[in-house]
């Protein structure tokens, strides 16, 4: 009766972690959530004001469906002053999130039977977008000793003829890992090489520490085959206001605006206008939201490495880590429940970011100082019960 395609596709495991935290806190249970990926800080006043002044100015229709021009021409400046990639706005499209941008991109460029090249551990839904489109998703396993860092050997051994694609995310949910410039150009060597399209998702660009940012598009040979996806979810908090946008060459855009005018039309109209405030004004917010994570980053970090058996390593970019607890219990899985029972405390377990995070538990702090403390001493404790 149902389709089969859609049947085997499993629930967001971070999404359902955090309803059950939700639904816990909303019976009066004291839970202290770490799984969800979203800022804590309110949206930047200058942002909402440009919202409320499009609706009270009657910006409530339809737009374009690849977005109103004067976001696209926003979003080509933005590429070109912070990356170094130069698209025209018709290479540009505006979508409802970045997952949106990625899903269309997805479905734009992977034909059934395709591979698509996932270094891991992954976010959890490239491997769904690909299974939709009908293509096999690939993990390309990388380790804790090499930071979660992707290299181009990492992936050199996982290419076959039907290798049609390369996602990568950067900095990256869940590790944190940033790809360095020099690791970089040797996948871009390669994906020149072997003919792959990489799909770049760039969402944590801004929420970055002491690495730098490169984006694989602006290198030698790689902008006729690259999609760029960002959005204005995590460097603005913005994730419930649904705004992203992809840029690609115009046949890709072009595939994806179609994609998007049958599903979800377009991006919502005044939304797209806080989104040109976003891009076009001060960037202090995002300057000041970052140094509050560099902080919390610190101190989370050095609470994990003192709880017996757990290794956390430092993340260089995103807000999460990926804290190794192998040395406590090497079923993500059950230990993440039993955090959950015993201590109150919602993580998301490895496993959920495919088989290479078996054994770690991603652990978000986009939340306030004295949740992560009190989160903390709460695991500590039933750690140290179970040793």
């Amino acid at each position: 009766m149902v389709s089969e395609r859609l049947s085997q596709l499993k629930p967001s495991p971070t999404l359902e972690i955090t309803a059950e935290a939700k639904a816990l806190k909303a019976q009066g249970v004291d839970v202290i959530g770490f799984g969800a990926g979203e800022p804590d800080f309110d949206t930047p006043a200058h942002i909402k004001d440009a919202l409320y002044k499009a609706v009270e100015e009657g910006f409530i229709y339809y737009t374009p469906t690849p977005g109103i021009s004067e976001l696209r021409e926003a979003v080509a400046e933005k590429l070109k002053h912070d990356n170094g990639i130069d698209y025209a706005s018709d290479e540009v499209i505006v979508t409802p999130g970045a997952k949106q941008a990625l899903f269309e991109a997805v479905m734009a460029l992977v034909n059934p039977g395709d591979e698509v090249l996932i270094p891991a551990p992954y976010w959890v839904s490239y491997v769904p977008m690909c299974q939709i489109a009908g293509g096999r998703a690939v993990p390309a396993a990388t380790s804790s000793e090499q930071g979660f860092m992707v290299s181009a050997e990492d992936l050199e051994g996982s290419i076959t003829k039907r290798t049609k694609l390369l996602i990568l995310n950067s900095p990256s949910n869940p590790t944190g890992a940033v790809i360095d410039r020099n690791n970089l150009l040797e996948i871009a060597d390669l994906c020149i090489k072997e003919d792959i399209i990489v799909v770049s998702d760039e969402i944590y660009e801004h929420i970055i520490y002491d690495a730098e940012h490169v984006s694989i598009g602006s290198l030698p040979g790689m902008r006729e085959r690259t999609v760029t996806v960002n959005g204005f979810s995590k460097a603005y908090s913005m994730t419930g206001w649904r705004l992203g946008y992809a840029a690609a060459p115009r046949e890709i855009i072009k595939l994806m605006s179609n994609l998007q005018g049958h599903s979800v039309s377009n991006a919502t109209s005044f939304v797209q206008k806080a989104g040109v405030a976003a891009l076009r004004g001060s960037q202090d917010c995002v300057a000041e939201m970052t140094a509050e994570f560099r902080r919390r980053r610190d101190r989370i970090v050095e609470l994990l490495n003192e709880i017996p058996g757990v290794d956390c390593p430092m993340p260089d970019g995103a807000f999460y880590v990926f804290a190794d607890f192998r040395g406590v219990e090497a079923d993500s899985m059950k230990l993440a429940s039993l955090l959950l029972e015993e201590a109150r405390v919602a993580v998301v377990p490895g496993v959920a970011f495919g088989e290479a995070g078996e054994g770690f538990q991603r652990i978000s702090y986009a939340t306030d100082m004295e949740k992560i403390e009190e989160g903390l001493g709460r695991i500590e404790k039933v750690v140290r019960r179970m040793k």
